[in-house]
């Protein structure tokens, strides 16, 4: 694990990264990693080049006893890699592949191609060798490329555990706002018992039912929804004072399209709202698109290249950067405006309609 570590240590500083080919690439990164995994890369029982996959070819399947438990597709260094994920997939599952790679030396996309959903879906990790810690990704090449764990199958029960989390995470970042939603609507009696007696202890007078539940509809907007990590003392990052479209209320209303520069898109949630506009901005400004990093909340911020500073992050396309999204439906249209202005855009070049006008 130490040499492993060592080994990322020294590919984060090497500085001509961007100028390997798809071949330096494999020889520079690719297989010194394996190595280090124990893999024997002068075997090529073992670690087999350009492993064909009927009229194609695969970069390197790995097999255990003849079996064949891992492709691993390279592009060079800088390519989209998203281009050339379905392709590898489909190898992978006319092959009953279980674990697939695709990575550019310094990206590592992990997948498990017979598992149900789109090819996103299907990715259970990213590694960035530039940005996350060497002994953390240490650790993830250990859990699923290590040739042990690829043998014994150990590596596939890592991935299962990680999407397993993920969904976890997921479901309960859902559900969490809609059961405190319903607590409100229906006026839980244990929960307005609860904030009259806290009062009553905190002032010594215990507010009535009536005017506990007045309160709590009044402050719905802010209390219904995950916290709104927005400083107030932020300035915002654009011009012509207050937007508009971020003085309407957007609590409990669905989304259903978004019209944005002349392109309407049909959008069915508020996170994918979010997506959708980081995405096409992403696209049409790849080269200043880190002027993102300059919005920032009051304890995390909302874009990060490493995804453990937020708590529900999810990739802009292939642009290694991540965007918060467990946000309130107010929060993520504050932000959507915040982030359109950073590419001088106004607030009428975003249209938002809602089920609820």
């Amino acid at each position: 694990m130490n040499e492993l570590i060592e080994l990322i240590q020294k590919l984060k500083l090497e500085k001509h990264i961007s100028e390997l080919d798809e071949a330096a690439t494999k020889q520079a990164y690719i297989l010194r990693i394996l190595q280090y995994l124990g893999w024997n890369i002068f075997d090529v029982s073992e670690v087999i080049p350009e492993y064909s996959v009927g009229t194609r070819k695969v970069d390197y399947a790995l097999a255990c006893n003849s079996v064949k438990k891992v492709f691993i597709e390279v592009k060079r260094v800088g390519e989209d890699l998203e281009n050339h994920q379905e392709q590898l997939l489909s190898y992978s599952f006319q092959e009953g592949v279980k674990l697939a790679v695709l990575t550019n030396g310094i990206t590592w996309w992990f997948y498990l191609p017979l598992n149900e959903g789109s090819w996103e879906q299907r990715k259970f990790y990213t590694i960035e060798i530039t940005d996350q810690e060497p002994k953390e990704i240490a650790e993830r090449f250990v859990d699923f490329l290590d040739k042990e764990n690829v043998r014994t199958g150990k590596a596939i029960e890592h991935a299962e555990s990680v999407i397993k989390s993920k969904k976890r995470e997921n479901a309960i970042n859902e559900t969490m706002p809609k059961a405190w939603n319903k607590l409100i609507n229906e006026e839980d009696e244990l929960l307005i018992e609860l904030l009259a007696e806290t009062t009553e202890k905190m002032c010594g007078y215990k507010p009535d039912v009536k005017t506990v539940v007045a309160f709590v509809k009044e402050n719905l907007s802010g209390a219904s929804h995950v916290e709104d990590r927005r400083s107030k003392s932020r300035k915002p990052v654009r011009s012509g004072g207050n937007v508009k479209g971020t003085e309407k209320e957007y609590t409990f209303k669905s989304i259903s399209h978004i019209r944005f520069n002349h392109e309407r898109y049909s959008v069915k949630s508020w996170k994918e709202m979010l997506l959708t506009i980081c995405g096409v901005l992403y696209r049409s400004h790849k080269k200043e698109f880190t002027k993102v990093f300059a919005l920032v909340g009051r304890k995390r911020p909302y874009f990060s290249k490493n995804p453990n500073e937020l708590r529900s992050p999810e990739e802009i396309g292939d642009s290694g950067i991540y965007v918060e999204t467990n946000l309130s439906a107010n929060s993520i249209v504050r932000l959507a405006y915040d982030i359109i202005s950073l590419f001088n855009y106004t607030e009428r070049d975003l249209v938002i309609e809602t089920n609820q006008g």
